[in-house]
């Protein structure tokens, strides 16, 4: 699975990713800073996830903690309440929305 097709999937039907085509067109070329200041919080959680960013990961987390008035302590937390564990392996198909 492509980083732009994880970063903005919106769901999963068997081993398609259903992605949301208008904001992967529209935000897929910023970078982790820019996607927090946007507070597009779950596409900067999945780009620091698909890089494997412990830091990344942490800076989403603080940065939502900061502007949210939220609590959460850990990256686990975060992968919780977004639902996004990790970067599925059996995905082979991608449908763009």
């Amino acid at each position: 699975m492509k980083r732009e097709d994880f970063i903005f999937t919106i769901g999963y039907s068997g081993d398609t990713a259903l992605v949301d085509g208008r904001a992967k067109k529209e935000y897929s070329k910023l970078s982790l800073d820019q996607l927090i200041e946007k507070g597009l919080w779950r596409a900067a959680f999945c780009l620091a996830l698909y890089d494997d960013s412990q830091e990344g990961m942490l800076k989403v987390v603080q940065g939502y903690n900061e502007k949210s008035g939220a609590s959460l302590e850990t990256v686990h937390d975060m992968k919780r309440m977004l639902g996004i564990f990790e970067v599925p392996e059996e995905i082979s198909k991608v449908k763009v929305l």
